[in-house]
């Protein structure tokens, strides 16, 4: 656990500098130099961009991360690795000529509610691309036990280059729609950065030839697509939803709400990062104990912390909002807050169970009943929406991250004995309602 946790210790860090940065942006920067509309426009694109992103990646980034410690030789390991950096591009490139020739459908399809989004809809494949290949070159280099960079530029990086747009629009400098247009070459740059990071790390040695277990391979990434877009499914697809059946400024305040209780996942979010690629070669070489040790610390740690993160937040929450320009627009969001708080204490509950999941033999199956869980999100969502507006949102959100969690933890338990609950568990369940009932009607200013 020595890498793990100095890793660790400095991911966090750099997380929650990086989400120090971006609650600046987006509780005071967004709200106070982009109007309604325009934030929402932004945050409309980039969540759209993200539901793409495991399309396009084709699932290298994690077949990467599965399947790099299992080849010894070093003709083998360089004609993988030419494949997981040619792979995303046969889809993309067609993608890209399909979308070029239908634009104008595309666009007038997805602009019906909103017209603004009309003349924007390029930059979601753009974005799209950025964030695939920037997660492939993150993979390279964490399999190479080097997360830390990379995690600077997932977390840091952008958003201190949005603060810096802001800035030009603050001297006017820049206006709006160029402010939009920036912040995309702001993640193309992100992109190339970490692209010679990782080919600084290990030079790619382009090889073409046999790849043993090439049709596992090939197998894994296509079925990890699903669990990619799966995932972001469960984060993403509210927002993309809000922007197509409601006006688009919502979307600003339900984005809001979410990077608030977004904090609550930070910890696992640095922990994932390591632990992912460790999850992988502990499976790889059928070290069980190890492996299971592992699941419960994880579990535990990420419980504790983020336990105490939504104690903080609950308690502080109306005075979060009074800190945001307009507060009485935004406050509408606030059970958003609280709900998908919830959700996300769940998600850290889970430790590496994802990584166990998506890095075993088991990972189809699993698939298949996130699939069925990705569907309901997306009913539950037309069903709530427009009955409970962004709070509807919330409740599909949570429902189906519990629905998924509590699947994935059964999974594993009855598929490899393991659980990650402990008599520690307990004792954080205790401790959090016990604090969060105490503090539920005392506010600690910040």
């Amino acid at each position: 656990m020595g890498v793990i946790r100095n890793q660790s210790i400095y991911n966090t860090i750099i997380t929650y500098i990086g989400f120090g940065i971006g609650a600046f942006n987006v509780l005071i920067l967004f709200t106070h130099f982009l109007e309604d509309d325009y934030h929402g426009l932004v945050a409309f694109v980039l969540s759209t961009a993200n539901i793409m992103m495991p399309l396009f990646a084709l699932g290298v980034h994690n077949a990467l991360i599965k399947y790099y410690s299992s080849f010894e030789e070093n003709d083998n390991l360089n004609r993988f690795l030419t494949l997981m950096l040619l792979l995303p591009l046969v889809l993309i490139i067609p993608v890209g000529l399909i979308g070029t020739l239908a634009y104008d459908t595309i666009s007038e399809f997805l602009s019906k509610t909103n017209p603004i989004i009309e003349n924007h809809v390029w930059l979601i494949f753009v974005a799209a691309v950025c964030f695939s290949y920037f997660e492939i070159f993150y993979s390279w280099a964490k399999v190479q036990l080097q997360s830390v960079f990379g995690n600077f530029m997932k977390e840091v990086f952008h958003r201190l280059c949005i603060s810096g747009l802001f800035v030009l629009i603050y001297f006017e400098w820049l206006d709006v729609t160029s402010f939009i247009y920036g912040v995309i070459v702001v993640y193309i740059v992100r992109s190339l950065v970490m692209m010679i990071y990782a080919f600084g790390i290990r030079k790619p040695v382009f090889r073409m030839g046999k790849i043993p277990g090439l049709k596992g391979i090939i197998q894994y990434s296509l079925l990890i697509i699903i669990a990619g877009s799966i995932a972001l499914v469960l984060l993403e697809i509210d927002k993309f939803m809000i922007g197509e059946l409601m006006i688009i400024e919502n979307v600003a305040y339900y984005g809001v709400a979410i990077y608030i209780a977004t904090v609550i996942g930070v910890p696992a979010r640095s922990m994932h990062q390591i632990t992912n690629p460790v999850t992988a070669k502990l499976l790889n070489t059928n070290d069980m104990n190890g492996l299971e040790s592992l699941y419960k610390r994880s579990s535990l740690n990420l419980f504790v912390i983020s336990g105490l993160i939504f104690i903080l937040i609950i308690s502080n929450i109306n005075q979060m909002y009074e800190i945001i320009s307009d507060g009485g627009r935004f406050s509408a969001a606030l059970l958003v807050v609280i709900l998908v708080s919830l959700a996300k204490l769940s998600d850290n509950v889970m430790g590496n169970n994802n990584a166990i999941l998506f890095n075993s033999k088991y990972y189809a199956v699993v698939l298949i009943l996130g699939v069925i869980l990705a569907i309901s999100a997306v009913g539950l969502n037309l069903w709530l929406i427009p009955k409970y507006g962004m709070n509807g949102a919330a409740f599909a959100t949570v429902i189906s991250i519990f629905g998924y969690n509590t699947a994935k933890l059964l999974f594993v338990y009855l598929k490899l004995k393991m659980s990650p609950f402990t008599s520690g568990t307990v004792k954080a369940i205790v401790l959090i309602l016990v604090l969060s009932g105490a503090f539920y009607f005392w506010e600690f200013p910040f």
